[in-house]
């Protein structure tokens, strides 16, 4: 839990994490960060897989570095679920909590005897979420929900790169993320709705209805368009239903994105007459013959001088930095980022912080990942005492 734990707005809440990898742990992170208290219920050979998932062979203290990077915080309790002894201790731990979000895959918690109606009747006061792929019906409820799985069905993987690329998936778990941000909004909203009735509910998110969601304004286009496939743009694409100039340009030193801007003051600014015999309405419909034209004009001069000619003509537009140039910009800085997290045995490592500031105060939380199984007799006898 963060620091300043007991100032924080969850302050004095339980969540139970049952999930691996990444939407469900995130999103219990994210709780976390808001000062709740998280209990990760985990296996006891090997605890949640993430532990063993190493990301660019980074490790600490043994479990991969980047699991610690979204199990800050937590507490472990080691239970085997298909074992009564536990599942029974597990099931008085349910009914002393707020929150409870699990990731496996539909019908697997019932079998286990900790579906939605089980628990509810448990502890009506629970707020249950669950998280999955593709929701609980229709022939892809038992596809595994994975990320780069979900981007290529959903059409995301063709709406990136330039028209003569292959499909291309965004470089981090975008769906992930965000299906977590959907299910922390549902669950807060729970909790707002139990304040007033006394009862839980239950929130059930999934990859693929954030990966519509993400892409509402283009999928809405797709939609009122006849249904015809979004054409990705030749040079610079960006966003395949906005007109040029939008979009990523290579300069004689590096790239910018040059956005939203009328022909006739691009055509003004680059000092271009060939731009200039376009006309506002073939920004979209002449859009690949305009932007080629445009490439070919900025790769003439460095990302500074376009900068210093389009800046101050208020045109939006941008560098395109790489992650070394990013963290030594000022803008990095203000915003201060990154924290260091710590092991219980003093390892460190420096991972981002909670994006969240509350009454102007950045969340910090500095310990990382517990130990597998850490907690389990601490919870457990915290139980046996507060049984009558």
């Amino acid at each position: 839990m963060p620091e300043n734990s007991s100032s924080l707005p969850l302050n004095g809440l339980r969540v139970l994490d049952f999930a691996q990898f990444l939407a469900g742990p995130v999103a219990a992170m994210r709780l976390s960060d808001l000062g709740a208290e998280v209990i990760k219920i985990e296996r006891p050979q090997g605890g949640d897989l993430c532990r063993s998932m190493v990301v660019n062979d980074q490790r600490l203290d043994g479990d991969s570095l980047v699991f610690h990077t979204f199990n800050r915080g937590k507490k472990s309790v080691a239970a085997d679920l298909k074992q009564s002894a536990d599942l029974e201790k597990v099931r008085a731990l349910i009914a002393t909590a707020d929150v409870m979000i699990h990731n496996f895959r539909p019908g697997v918690m019932d079998r286990i005897g900790l579906g939605y109606d089980a628990v509810r009747e448990l502890n009506p006061r629970l707020v249950y979420g669950a998280v999955s792929g593709y929701g609980t019906k229709g022939p892809w409820r038992d596809k595994p929900g994975q990320d780069l799985l979900v981007q290529s069905l959903s059409g995301i993987s063709l709406l990136n790169g330039n028209a003569d690329d292959g499909p291309t998936p965004t470089g981090f778990a975008m769906l992930d993320v965000a299906t977590a941000g959907n299910l922390v909004q549902g669950i807060l909203a729970s909790l707002v709705r139990r304040g007033v009735t006394g009862h839980g509910g239950l929130v059930e998110v999934d990859l693929m209805s954030s990966a519509i969601d993400l892409t509402f304004e283009q999928f809405t286009c797709f939609l009122n368009d006849n249904e015809q496939q979004p054409r990705r743009h030749k040079t610079g694409n960006a966003n395949p239903y906005q007109p040029a100039p939008y979009g990523v340009y290579q300069a004689s030193d590096g790239w910018f994105a040059f956005a939203m801007t009328p022909l006739e003051k691009v055509a003004d600014l680059l000092g271009s007459a060939e731009i200039g015999a376009f006309s506002q309405a073939e920004a979209f419909s002449k859009l690949d013959e305009i932007k080629a034209i445009v490439a070919k004009i900025l790769v003439t001069k460095p990302v500074q001088h376009w900068l210093d000619i389009l800046e101050p003509a208020g045109v939006w537009c941008a560098p395109v930095y790489d992650w070394r140039t990013f963290v030594k910009s000022d803008g990095f800085a203000a915003l201060d980022p990154v924290q260091t997290m710590r092991t219980t045995h003093g390892t460190e490592a420096r991972t981002t912080r909670c994006p969240i500031r509350l009454d102007g105060m950045a969340l910090q939380n500095s310990a990382a990942a517990p130990e597998l199984g850490a907690d389990t007799a601490t919870v457990f006898d915290s139980l046996q005492m507060s049984r009558p």
